[in-house]
């Protein structure tokens, strides 16, 4: 046979082989202006299917209608003469279904996928993703002959994050689905940035990226990884949550005067969902210290003074050393996963009063500090130490001006900042530092680390690194340093890391980076720093893994990447890279690329390696396959025995993994 069919819920090995550029940033004085990455990585896959479509026999297609279609070398080419249209059908039928091809139409775009075909004698009806200046999803009838004799534009439901959506309410206004594809930029500072936008309009004569979700009623196409076009189809539920309508097969339109040609396309039932068998790895025991899902993140601390560390995830502290018993600091209300946020990103532990109990600061959209009350057993009281802060969601809290008082380094309003507490008394607001000029604070990545070896901590971001200056001004700006270490991509119209790990990664005595690039899509990466004969600093980037069509190191792919740290986990003195995927990040939907792929959580071996790029590998290690990670990881040594456990907070739970390396040797 010409095709190759996968059955549902078998594993795939299939992979597309791709080169990879390693691409460098040199600094503005080797170059007119410092180099920007563009990653064009609209044509990358961002799931695993049941069926790909290889070879020069249509096979389980069947034509229908006035075009002719033919296959050739994995192609699909459909053409039609001036007036005409046909459809390539699919002789297997969904209700819901992921769709993934490239297609190229060679001078002016009248094609389209349609989906949920309910073919009859007299004709038939489906969804019709139509593609030609714009996207415009449509529901179609069609006559026996496979002409179209009527559509109506579907009602927009896109960029919201359901997965069924309501009923329109007969008083509201309908929004037609359906416009431009390309993604708007951010006024005024787009265009100084070093991470540009990948390039996602359509582009006639050369190969374009379609993918569509169909699932329930709510229907999410992207082209060339730009935003997404989303749109409602009707249903007779009751407001969409009982029944969906629809069935039927998925096949390829031809209109127009044009030639179309498909490839690469892939077909998956997402009806079905997997949940792997349980796997870790032997380095780790793991305990769940709650089934609940509270928060995206946890810390340590010894909050009752009993010479045991406990840990603080959302409203509960766990207490140690056995963590089966655990009080609230604020009312705890668990939230479902499918449809609701947790209110709390990422929580730091300090003691902020110096009263020898420990504080918890907790960060979200807003920052809000907990007193620890000691001795009485009640709930702690809350200050909002960041008032009128609209604050993004990664944070790092470091010591950054030398004095032993850690600060709060994040994103808000637009700009990178650190703030202060009063020391006379935290629960005021605190000093706010803005270190950045307008337009460069963003929602995703954040880290700190001496770049330029003055023994000063910078702060970095997805648009490069800020120097700390020997003094610090609470409105004077430090100077930046634009380097690309994020990514857009793969549908996502954010981009960025979690926590970014500033340290030497290839042992030369330079500081390195590494992060994810799209913590709502794909790709982790090391940076290489280098020095120019002037003693200038650039970076090289060097791919650890990216998406289902790459070659990633250990074969390991997952995305959303979004809770990472860094610790030394074997014991050889070099920090390694921990780093999970956050399930159902947007709630339980298609908007992010592989919702339902393994929550999984791993830690990259950092290894020192003379022959291969940059000198350094990471080899990969999963610790878990049904968790993933949040926000936050937190690596420390819980019980004392000189080895790093990894503690995490997610949709599915709260967890301890207890490093075992001494009883696995």
């Amino acid at each position: 046979m010409d095709y190759t069919y996968i059955k549902k819920r078998q594993s795939l090995s299939y992979k597309i082989i791709v080169f990879h550029i390693v691409l460098i940033l040199l600094p503005a004085s080797v170059v007119a202006q410092e180099l920007a990455i563009d990653d064009d990585i609209a044509l990358g896959q961002t799931f695993l299917p049941d069926y790909i479509f290889e070879g020069s026999d249509l096979g389980e297609w069947q034509i229908f209608g006035s075009a002719n279609w033919n296959a050739l070398d994995g192609e699909l080419i459909g053409e039609v003469n001036e007036n005409e249209s046909g459809w390539l059908i699919f002789d297997q039928s969904f209700q819901d279904i992921g769709f993934r091809a490239l297609f190229k139409c060679l001078v002016e775009c009248n094609t389209g996928v349609v989906l949920r075909m309910d073919k009859t004698e007299l004709g038939g009806t489906g969804i019709l993703v139509h593609i030609a200046e714009h996207v415009i999803p449509y529901k179609i009838s069609f006559n026996k002959e496979g002409e179209i004799i009527d559509r109506e534009r579907l009602e927009s439901a896109g960029g919201i994050w359901y997965r069924i959506a309501p009923q329109r309410a007969e008083d509201q206004e309908f929004h037609p689905a359906g416009s431009d594809n390309r993604m708007p930029y951010r006024q005024g500072v787009e265009a100084d940035l070093p991470v540009k936008r990948p390039n996602v309009e359509l582009r006639s004569g050369e190969w374009n990226q379609i993918e569509i979700f169909l699932d329930g009623n709510v229907l999410r196409t992207f082209l060339n990884g730009g935003r997404e076009i989303g749109a409602r189809v009707d249903d007779k539920g009751n407001n969409g949550l009982t029944r969906t309508e629809g069935y039927g097969s998925v096949a390829l339109y031809v209109g127009g005067t044009d030639k179309v040609h498909f490839k690469d396309l892939m077909i998956k039932d997402i009806l079905f969902r997997e949940t792997p068998k349980e796997e870790s790895s032997p380095r780790f025991r793991i305990q769940r210290i709650s089934d609940m899902y509270y928060s995206w993140g946890a810390t340590t601390a010894d909050f009752n003074q009993d010479g045991f560390m406990d840990i603080v995830a959302g409203p509960y502290i766990y207490y140690g050393p056995d963590f089966t018993s655990h009080s609230e600091i604020y009312p705890a209300i668990a939230v479902g996963p499918s449809l609701e946020f947790s209110a709390t990103h990422i929580q730091y532990t300090y003691d902020f009063n110096g009263d020898g109990w420990p504080d918890i600061l907790r960060t979200a959209f807003s920052t809000t500090l907990f007193v620890n009350p000691g001795e009485e057993s009640r709930r702690w009281e809350s200050f909002n130490v960041l008032p009128g802060v609209n604050q993004g969601e990664i944070t790092e809290f470091v010591d950054i001006d030398g004095d032993g008082i850690p600060e709060l380094v994040y994103s808000a309003n637009g700009s990178v900042r650190f703030a202060k507490p009063d020391t006379s008394d935290p629960t005021k607001p605190w000093t706010e530092y803005i270190i950045s000029e307008p337009g460069f604070g963003w929602a995703h990545g954040i880290g700190t680390g001496d770049i330029n070896g003055d023994g000063r901590p910078d702060i970095l971001n997805p648009f490069g690194w800020w120097e700390q200056p020997e003094a610090l001004e609470e409105e004077k700006p430090w100077v930046y340093h634009p380097v690309a270490f994020g990514r857009y991509g793969h549908r996502s119209t954010g981009m960025g890391g979690g926590l970014m790990a500033v340290y030497d990664v290839n042992g030369n005595g330079l500081n390195d980076v590494v992060t994810s690039l799209n913590v709502h899509g794909f790709g982790l990466a090391w940076f290489e720093q280098k020095r120019n004969d002037n003693g200038e600093i650039y970076f090289i980037r060097h791919m650890i893994s990216d998406d289902y069509s790459a070659e990633n190191a250990g074969d390991v792919t997952f995305s959303q990447a979004h809770g990472n740290t860094f610790e030394d986990v074997d014991g050889d003195g070099i920090p390694d890279f921990i780093v999970g995927k956050r399930h159902w990040t947007h709630l339980d939907n298609f908007y992010d690329p592989d919702p339902h792929g393994p929550p999984v959580l791993y830690w990259y071996r950092t290894v020192r390696d003379p022959e291969v790029p940059g000198g350094a590998r990471f080899e990969p290690e999963l610790i878990h396959n049904r968790s993933g990670a949040g926000s936050q990881i937190k690596a420390v040594d819980l019980n004392n025995n000189g080895s790093v456990d990894i503690i995490t907070s997610t949709n599915r739970g709260t967890f301890i993994f207890w490093n075992t390396a001494d009883e696995v040797k």
